[in-house]
């Protein structure tokens, strides 16, 4: 397999300040989106109409309910939960870790961990798995779970595995327009494109190479 390594003079490693001032963890809000305020504008705008009778939703408060739902006239109640997005960080026999430029938007032109929508009929290794290969070419056996990361303005939750190349050929396309494996000293953390992707990485670096901190503060999506 081909893989452009970027094993580049490494920078002299600067602290994050704002890694160390909020210290995420491996189940840490990626952003301070505030706990009870429901749906994100930008879902919630799609959510006009009971999939059950087809009258109207609104938010209002709901007896046994702890806070406000979207509930139509006739009571039925449309909870909007999260949806699971499966990822992993694949590693290099050297201990480089594989990045991808995305092609799309959220975050195009910036680099973060191959990884989508877990299928409902799947589980989350096996999504992982399918779509790294989707997106890169590439096999990857699964290890460890870095941890679980909470992009709540998205309304998503990411879920990151460390995994170890053990076979295809990394192929770039649409979704993929580069793909890097990047020295742990390496890691181009201004292009990082999103918080989640920061805080897994600096999670899998306290593992790994604990002497290693990011070189700037977080993104901001």
């Amino acid at each position: 397999m081909t893989i452009d390594d970027r094993s580049e003079p490494p920078p002299e490693p600067a602290p994050g300040p704002e890694a160390d001032e909020h210290p995420r963890g491996p189940d840490g809000r990626s952003t301070d989106h505030p706990f009870g305020s429901g749906p994100p504008p930008w879902l919630a705008a799609s959510l006009n109409h009971c999939t059950v009778c087809g009258a109207p939703l609104a938010l209002k408060l709901v007896a046994g309910e702890e806070r406000e739902r979207l509930v139509c006239a006739n009571g039925h109640i449309a909870y909007v939960n999260p949806r699971l997005v499966v990822s992993t960080f694949p590693v290099t026999d050297e201990g480089h870790v594989l990045l991808i430029r995305r092609g799309f938007e959220p975050g195009r032109g910036l680099w973060a961990q191959p990884g989508g929508f877990l299928e409902v009929d799947e589980t989350p290794s096996e999504g992982a798995i399918r779509e790294t290969r989707e997106e890169t070419g590439l096999h990857v056996a699964l290890g460890e779970i870095v941890g679980l990361y909470a992009r709540l303005e998205a309304a998503v939750i990411v879920l990151a595995y460390e995994a170890r190349i053990v076979g295809g050929e990394a192929t770039t396309g649409p979704e993929a327009t580069e793909i890097v494996a990047f020295p742990p000293e390496s890691l181009p953390w201004p292009e990082i494109a999103f918080r989640t992707t920061y805080w897994a990485l600096v999670d899998w670096l306290a593992r790994r190479r604990p002497e290693l901190r990011p070189s700037g503060p977080p993104p901001g999506r």
